[in-house]
């Protein structure tokens, strides 16, 4: 047998002095498969001190667990297209963070896993660091799971359409743009993503106006 190569320990509970020291420990961060649950990939890490937005999703997808970089599928097209936004600038305005930071890998025949709540309560430190380094003004959540973390939601027709306040930050809910989703079916549901696109749009567009 190879000999194995011992994982560094990241604490749960530091307090970071920066964005570029957080990202250190999370690409070593092993908490999940060290508490023994399947996960398929290293942690996905982007976005830097100066981006205004936060972005908050479920967790990376295959494409995103195997180049290392979030929203690069076509869930991630769809979400750019949605905001009307190209790579470039989707990319300098938008920290990219999702409630589970590996890819949790598939279910047969059922698309990817759920990460279960006991993973989501391990990576929520990632989030709390975050959100105090970066005070962002904007957050979008995408999905069911991030818009529970961020405003307590418990479904998505909920909250999406309504936009909240967390923490000085104006936070809009999204529903996931995954083809896999059936939530779009509703035209009830659609109206309601339209309505929360068009906020969405004008808060980033504010992004840019002079301080």
């Amino acid at each position: 047998m190879p000999p194995t190569t011992p994982v560094p320990s990241v604490q749960t509970d530091r307090r970071y002095r920066s964005i570029a020291g957080l990202h250190r420990d999370l690409s070593l961060c092993r908490r999940c498969a060290a508490a023994g649950f399947s996960i398929s990939s290293a942690p996905v890490v982007q976005g830097g001190a100066g981006r205004p937005a936060y972005l908050y999703g479920q967790a990376p997808g295959i494409v995103e667990g195997v180049t290392g970089a979030p929203w690069q599928g076509r869930a991630g097209r769809t979400l750019r297209g949605w905001l009307q936004l190209d790579e470039a600038r989707f990319d300098a305005t938008f920290y990219c963070a999702s409630v589970t930071r590996c890819y949790p890998g598939r279910v047969s025949g059922r698309g990817d896993r759920t990460p279960s709540p006991a993973e989501r309560r391990l990576c929520t430190s990632w989030r709390v660091e975050e959100l105090r380094l970066l005070r962002p003004t904007l957050i979008l959540t995408v999905g069911g799971l991030a818009a529970t973390a961020i405003v307590g939601a418990r479904t998505l027709i909920e909250c999406v359409g309504k936009s909240y306040l967390v923490d000085d930050a104006i936070v809009i809910p999204l529903p996931h743009p995954s083809g896999a989703s059936s939530w779009l079916n509703d035209p009830t549901n659609r109206r309601r993503l339209g309505k929360a696109l068009t906020h969405a749009r004008r808060e980033i567009a504010r992004l840019d106006e002079p301080g």
